[in-house]
């Protein structure tokens, strides 16, 4: 499989669901169309979201960017 994303990577997601802002995140695992991402970064409005989540996500590759 050849993604232009690599696990450890610094991503910068869309919001979905029940959060309401982008958040910053590291690449855990790599599928298809999507990748699974610890959350490191977000709003403070998000974290009752981000715990039920357990700081992790599946967020498609589409909707994520690389941040240097």
């Amino acid at each position: 499989m050849d993604s232009m994303f690599n696990i450890g990577e610094k991503v910068k997601c869309k919001k979905f669901g029940t959060l309401t802002h982008d958040f910053v995140g590291s690449i855990e695992k790599v599928y298809e169309n999507s990748a699974m991402v610890a959350i490191l970064d977000h709003d403070a409005s998000d974290e009752v979201a981000v715990n039920d989540f357990h700081n992790r996500v599946i967020v498609r590759l589409r909707d994520m960017k690389k941040v240097s």
